[in-house]
């Protein structure tokens, strides 16, 4: 990365780039990602309906009412759609196993498609005009988030919440058709209006930050399709949104012909995805060396700093806040729990003698030469053995077996019949409305059960 002077054109470029991009402009690659996104996203969605962070933002939603223009998944009546955002944003997150972003540092779907869903129904736009704003959308979030940087979320603020409401205002002003001045003003607004702290990590607040950035950036839009005027510069100004938020905005520019986005990685396992590498590596030594609980002395966890303020609450005590444990999933994995299953993550997991005498023998440690999006394990066993492994999330796995993964886990979430529904929709999204997604959605949404 290299500092660029930014003057007040930082927050045009991310504009132009939203609103001028021609669909037959967004790469191939990103398009084969955006879909698996998409249908990524509807399946942690409907599987987190009725988990109650998302049910209480839904109530809140609908004891509001109002005009009928968006889907609520959950719901059989249509809501305003900056309400539909908030809800489905909020939902869509509570379980954590939505798609993820290192460089962007959040989850910049959960952020991005509530709020161009709800305007794609709104405005009535094709399904390719949804999908086109939806990857633009994610692209402004993804560039904003590796421009201001690490700095921004070592200061403590939650990117998903943050460069998510930039990337979610983006999508909406493509949807509504906004001409590049009146974007400006639109991620103007949202500089002001942009806000997630990492605190609320382990509690509702977290995955209420999705439905924040999803809401701000239909309000932000069309507020400024009425005619709000903000400052144009609200990202690089002076007291702007990288000076106030730790940040000194180092412009990242993606290689020729693809997008940062590109470096989506989606979750296999239930919790936060700062401990997936550790797990997968566990997972490795386990199967191949037929490791049994008992056997185990002593676990060396070692990690990248950035995830020691994210993931690793030593003693968690809820199934929320096990999401969050690198030393409780590392007993997990060891003790043959699956820690892909939803339920595996409750106040019982956390209780459990076998697992907390297991937790208590990991040690996580940080080294700044570990990748954060890898990690390395050293397992010292009763018999002498000394195992190591290492695995790195960013190692490339070919998107057919992207897909079949997200498909297995999709089935198992919300059922093989309504996973093969939402795909063909996807699949075909180009060819037919907008809202014949959030068709399927609504009707899928009541019937969710676990």
């Amino acid at each position: 990365m290299t500092q660029t002077d930014h003057s007040t054109a930082f927050t045009r470029r991310l504009a132009g780039f939203a609103i001028d991009t021609p669909p037959c402009d967004l790469p191939a690659a990103a398009l084969d990602l955006a879909r698996l996104s998409l249908f990524d996203w509807c399946a942690v969605a409907l599987a987190g309906v009725n988990e109650p962070a998302g049910r209480i933002v839904r109530t809140l939603v609908e004891r509001e009412a109002g005009r009928p223009e968006a889907t609520v998944l959950g719901l059989d009546e249509r809501l305003p759609a900056r309400a539909a955002a908030l809800a489905n944003g909020t939902l869509s997150h509570a379980l954590d196993y939505d798609d993820t972003h290192f460089g962007h540092i959040g989850h910049p779907t959960v952020a991005v498609l509530p709020a161009a869903l709800a305007v794609a129904e709104q405005s009535g736009a094709t399904g390719g005009e949804l999908l086109a704003a939806y990857l633009v959308g994610v692209e402004v979030a993804c560039r904003l988030g590796a421009a201001l940087g690490p700095d921004h979320y070592r200061h403590g603020f939650h990117q998903t919440a943050t460069s998510g409401s930039f990337g979610a205002a983006a999508a909406c002003a493509r949807l509504l058709g906004l001409d590049v001045d009146t974007t400006s003003h639109a991620l103007g607004l949202t500089a002001t209006r942009a806000s997630g702290l990492k605190s609320q990590f382990g509690t509702m607040g977290k995955p209420f930050h999705a439905g924040m950035a999803a809401a701000n950036g239909v309000e932000a839009s069309a507020l400024a399709a009425l005619g709000f005027v903000s400052r144009p510069d609200g990202i690089e100004c002076p007291q702007g949104f990288a000076a106030t938020h730790g940040a000194e905005l180092r412009e990242v520019e993606p290689p020729a012909g693809r997008y940062l986005f590109e470096a989506i990685q989606y979750k296999l396992h239930a919790c936060c995805h700062g401990t997936h590498a550790a797990l997968e590596a566990l997972l490795g030594l386990r199967e191949n060396h037929a490791i049994r609980p008992g056997q185990v002395s002593t676990v060396l966890l070692t990690t990248h700093p950035t995830w020691l303020k994210v993931c690793d609450l030593a003693q968690p005590a809820t199934g929320l806040e096990a999401k969050f444990s690198y030393r409780l999933t590392a007993a997990m994995v060891l003790a043959g729990v699956d820690t892909a299953a939803l339920e595996s993550f409750s106040d019982a997991t956390c209780a459990r003698p076998d697992l907390v005498a297991l937790r208590d023998r990991v040690e996580v440690v940080a080294d700044t030469d570990v990748a954060e999006t890898a990690a390395r394990v050293e397992i010292a066993l009763d018999d002498g053995r000394h195992l190591v492994a290492e695995h790195d999330l960013a190692n490339p796995l070919p998107l057919a077996n992207k897909q079949a993964k997200l498909q297995a886990k999709a089935q198992a979430l919300i059922g093989a019949e309504t996973a093969e529904r939402l795909w063909q929709v996807i699949a075909k999204l180009e060819l037919g409305p907008a809202s014949a997604l959030a068709e399927v959605l609504r009707a899928a949404g009541p019937g969710i059960t676990r």
